[in-house]
């Protein structure tokens, strides 16, 4: 066995478990490990992942900066063909998908993948799905300073103007930076994210496609996940989430996940 597959052993014992409903699969096979979605509906939600944060509190999460995460990873499909959400990285769990826990604000750093309906435009100029590195922390002051201005100021970005003036501000506000990663999904290819206190980098084999100036605080969890939904989030106050249909079986294919730095 290589080193790095015995690494991705370590890490799956030692302090990552696998998390599957709906008829989602974490298999581990001499190539590697694959998290692994079945053909499915728009009635059961279905979810392949691994995480290292189920039956932990918020505070007790493992994961702050500074640290470096690398995976070498590929899909089964390409991103016009894949659906749901699918990608790699830490948060903090906001929306209850473990444990038991009070819902809470977002906050992340990771690679992640949506496809339509998704629609999250978060980042100015960036489309609202597809493949991308993206930061979010909306525990910061700016956001908090912002927030009783949020029900007058949402509608009104419908008018595009005001949406490209005021929509930087509320960006920075939730620490969003985000870009689209060009490269073929269904290839393997090395993801790289140098978490640090002030900033952070990410990296498609070693090309650096995002540095991101309000990068979010620890402790965070890692999570590496495949999944059937789709969540529209925008600006202008659309909020809708929904379960998407498969025909057939799609995975995420991990040859190695590394993490080198604090716990």
């Amino acid at each position: 066995m290589s080193q790095s597959l015995e690494h991705l052993e370590q890490v799956i014992g030692g302090h990552a478990w696998p998390y599957s409903v709906g008829g989602g699969a974490v298999e581990i096979g001499e190539h590697g490990l694959r998290l692994i979605k079945p053909a499915t509906s728009t009635i059961t939600y279905t979810n392949a992942q691994l995480d290292d944060y189920q039956a932990l509190q918020r505070e007790n999460f493992r994961w702050r900066p500074p640290l470096t995460l690398t995976v070498r990873a590929r899909f089964s499909h390409p991103a016009d063909q894949l659906n749901g959400t699918a990608g790699f990285g830490f948060w903090n769990d906001p929306f209850l998908m473990t444990g038991t826990r009070w819902p809470s604000l977002p906050r992340a750093i990771w690679f992640f993948f949506s496809a339509p309906p998704s629609n999250m435009p978060l980042a100015l100029d960036v489309p609202g799905y597809g493949w991308k590195a993206a930061t979010i922390d909306a525990w910061r002051a700016p956001f908090f300073l912002l927030a009783p201005s949020a029900p007058l100021a949402m509608p009104l970005m419908r008018i595009r103007s005001l949406y490209r003036q005021w929509w930087p501000v509320a960006q920075r506000a939730i620490g969003v930076s985000e870009a689209s990663i060009v490269a073929t999904m269904t290839e393997w290819h090395t993801y790289k994210i140098v978490w640090g206190a002030t900033d952070a980098h990410f990296y498609v084999d070693e090309r650096l496609i995002l540095t991101a100036p309000t990068p979010p605080r620890g402790p965070l969890g890692l999570v590496i996940w495949l999944d059937n939904q789709a969540m529209i989030v925008t600006p202008w106050g659309k909020f809708r989430h929904t379960l998407v249909a498969s025909t057939q079986e799609q995975w995420l294919a991990l040859a190695s996940v590394e993490i080198i730095g604090q716990i």
